[in-house]
């Protein structure tokens, strides 16, 4: 990405000083840096309030009560976990905020929930399913509330910040049923594999 913008950077330079519109890049340069510290403590408010929120709802038992009414979705998304307690509830919480639509708020629960696989999964180089799985639902997650998505529209003056939201549930709730459907088929492939390797190498 770093080549990508320097060449951009470079031929924005080259074409203003060619058409003698350099004072452009200038204002633009200095504009544009004032939008990104207006909306970085935009997003910065948000993070903390969340992950704030995030944290008391751990200390006081209720990421428990989330994992128990998750405890279905899990079982069927991440069958190889078998209930460990810290890693649904890891889940839980890292799916809470996905559905909420935290956006970066979401990383610091991403990685503790990676890090529950990734101990169950004996600190292996290869990655679990599971850890598979949270990745795709990381990516491409159901959004009831794109809470970063209506602030951005919010902070840059919009009417209607919250009109996209049918929209954004269309689309998340495809993005992740295609992403499950994917892993699913990937790990039954291997299964298949695995079964028919044992079966050659017992026949021997």
């Amino acid at each position: 990405m770093k080549y990508l913008f320097a060449i951009l950077f470079s031929i924005s330079i080259i074409s203003a000083t060619s058409m003698g519109k350099i004072e452009s890049i200038s204002n633009a340069a200095i504009s544009s840096c004032s939008d990104a510290v207006t909306l970085f403590i935009t997003l910065l408010g948000i993070m903390c309030f969340w992950s704030g929120l995030m944290n008391i709802a751990s200390k006081s038992g209720l990421t428990q009560k989330i994992s128990n009414l998750f405890k279905p979705i899990i079982k069927f998304l991440f069958p190889d976990i078998k209930g460990d307690k810290k890693a649904s509830e890891a889940i839980s919480m890292n799916m809470t905020a996905n559905l909420l639509g935290l956006g970066n708020a979401v990383t610091p629960l991403g990685i503790a929930a990676m890090n529950e696989l990734d101990r169950l999964n004996g600190h292996s180089t290869e990655a679990s399913v599971s850890m598979k799985m949270l990745t795709v639902l990381n990516t491409a997650s159901i959004q009831l509330i794109p809470t970063t998505v209506i602030a951005l529209r919010l902070a840059k003056g919009s009417q209607s910040p919250f009109s996209i939201m049918p929209a954004v549930w269309v689309t998340s709730f495809l993005s992740v049923c295609a992403g499950i459907a994917v892993i699913k088929a990937a790990h039954c492939k291997d299964t298949v594999k695995s079964t028919n390797k044992k079966k050659r190498t017992a026949s021997l």
